[in-house]
């Protein structure tokens, strides 16, 4: 687990307080702030790996999660408009059309709308960044 940011500012006031002897004080500060990145490291990896592995799993299921969320989403909308466009061969019923798409797309719980937004934007920048990091190096 990282460090705090206030516990180091914290650490680094009291060094600077604590030891008189600049290059030992500078040294110790030092240290501490090694620490601080080892533990930063240590954790990104600990992120790192349990998503490669969610990402190599030969489990499909988990393989293809997020995408197959972003699928189920189209879907619930695309039912959505099928519904209310189904009323459209009813004149008569062209408001109720209206009235049930309303309905139908406020009956998604808006949990799922947030997740679909975040999931739709961090897959399209990481495909988006893939992409730019690909013809940055030249590929």
């Amino acid at each position: 687990m990282a460090i705090p940011i206030p516990i180091i500012d914290a650490a680094l006031k009291i060094i600077e307080k604590v030891i008189p002897d600049k290059e030992a004080r500078e040294k110790a500060k030092l240290e501490l702030l090694k620490e601080e990145n080892r533990s930063t490291l240590e954790e990104v990896k600990t992120d790192l790996s349990a998503i490669v592995a969610e990402a190599n799993s030969s489990d499909k299921w988990t393989s293809r999660a997020r995408p197959s969320f972003l699928y189920l989403m189209y879907f619930c909308i695309l039912l959505c408009f099928f519904g209310a466009i189904v009323g459209i061969w009813f004149p008569t019923h062209v408001e109720t059309a209206a009235y049930n798409l309303q309905n139908l797309l406020l009956a998604i719980p808006e949990s799922l709308w947030w997740l679909f937004g975040a999931g739709y934007l961090g897959y399209t920048g990481g495909r988006t960044f893939d992409k730019w990091k690909q013809t940055k190096v030249g590929k």
